[in-house]
Parts: structure tokens; sequence; C-alpha cells
């Protein structure tokens, strides 16, 4: 069941995603060569959600040991932070959530560490691209898959493909709400949207095959051919004005 939200219960969602926005944005700024994904970034984004009032929405949930999920290179999602040392020509993808009087909120964001190479740049410049082509359809009156056409037309015009066994979701009281947002679809169908209605929308881009493994740490999604991903995500809130993004 979808849940609509209050025009009160997205101004919490807002004050959420406005703690996770500043904790993403230092994070990144936080990001070089020889930073370690635990101790140093992982660490940072739960002191930095503690300090403004909020928890970190991921730590614990399913049994997940971290506060950020942090996916390098072929990693696509769900990477566990660890001793790995970040070096210059990585990518790096953080997808982080954060819980705030009572609301939870989702954004995740791809960068380079340093200097990367052309296709990288491509990549990521196409995947943060895609995800604002999807924001644009939420608007109620469209349809769900409309938001996943136009990532998958976008996304697919310039080369790449859209991971299909992953999608983007509902968020609110819940980190994980109905409905599933698919990061493509055929335009007209799905779900009629509706004002009120919040949605983590999150394209998961490879550089080649759509394919995706899990590894043995039950977590970590990768590209099955080992090429890389990127992944830019935003809570979104469905108002009568258009989409209204929560997380910036």
């Amino acid at each position: 069941m979808v849940r609509l939200k209050s025009a009160e219960d997205i101004a919490r969602m807002a004050e959420a995603g406005r703690v996770l926005a500043q904790t993403l944005r230092a994070l990144v700024e936080y990001t070089k060569p020889d930073v370690t994904t635990a101790d140093d970034l992982d660490s940072l984004a739960e002191k930095l959600i503690r300090e403004a009032g909020g928890t970190p929405s991921f730590k614990g949930y399913r049994g997940f040991p971290k506060s950020l999920c942090l996916s390098v290179n072929e990693q696509v999602v769900h990477g566990i932070p660890n001793s790995r040392v970040l070096r210059t020509g990585d990518i790096v993808s953080l997808d982080l959530g954060v819980k705030l009087k009572g609301f939870h909120t989702d954004s995740a964001v791809t960068f380079g560490v340093g200097r990367i190479s052309p296709v990288a740049e491509k990549l990521i410049r196409v995947t943060q691209e895609s995800l604002m082509a999807g924001i644009d359809e939420a608007r109620p009156g469209n349809h769900l898959a409309d938001i996943g056409h136009a990532v998958q037309t976008l996304v697919e015009k310039n080369g790449f493909s859209v991971v299909r066994e992953l999608v983007g979701h509902g968020v609110g009281r819940d980190l994980h709400e109905d409905p599933e947002v698919p990061n493509y679809g055929r335009k007209g169908t799905g779900l009629l949207l509706a004002e009120g209605m919040t949605l983590a929308i999150e394209p998961m881009v490879n550089e080649g095959t759509h394919r995706v493994n899990a590894l043995p740490d039950r977590w970590t999604v990768v590209t099955a051919d080992g090429k890389m991903s990127a992944h830019f995500e935003h809570t979104v809130a469905l108002t009568a004005e258009g989409p209204l993004v929560l997380t910036l």
C-alpha cells in the first residue's frame, strides 16, 4: 500500500533530507587518495548524522553492519565499508539514509577520486542526468513507468545500461515503502502517480552489461562483467506544483 504524506510529513522529511545532503557533501569533500572506507568515511558519516540529531537509517537494517553503503568501481550498490584504501582513478558511490523526527530520506552520489578516465566521467555524468530526467516525470497524473522510461531512454542513448534487478522505492516512516520504482519501463504504464507520494528515485547505471552478481558477503552487488557502475539517488515528494527534491 502506498502511503501518501501530508505537507507536515514532507516538511519533516525535508529536514532529514538537509542533514543527509550536508553529510554527503562533507563525505565527498573528505574523500581523497589513501582514505579508508570504514575508519574514515563510515565513521565520519555516522558522527555527522548523530551530531545533527538524526540516526543512520542503514545501520542494523536487515543486519547491515555500517551507516554508509560505499561501492567502488565495479561495485554497483551495498558495498560494506572496510579497510580498503581508495586510490586515484577509483569511482566511488556513497549511498546514505537519515532518519529524523520519525521519517527517513535516502540519497546517493558517485564521484571520482583524483583523475579518472573519460569513460568514467561520462558514466557519472549520464547517470546523474538520468536521475534528473526521472525526477522530472515524478508528477501527479503521470504513471510510475514514466520515471523508468525517462531514465532508460537517456542511459541507453548514451551506450550504457540500467540495472534491472535493483530498483528505487517509496520512502517515509519506513526506509523502504511501496511502490517499487524501476529504472526502465514503457511510458504510460504502471501505477498512477498522486500528490503526497514520496519516492527514492535511484538510477544504477553500468558501463557494460546490465547484469549483476552478489558477492559472498550477501550485500555487495557487482557488475557481471567487472566494468564500472554509477549510482545517483534523491528522495522526491510529488506535489501539485511538481517534483520537490528533499535531499538537496
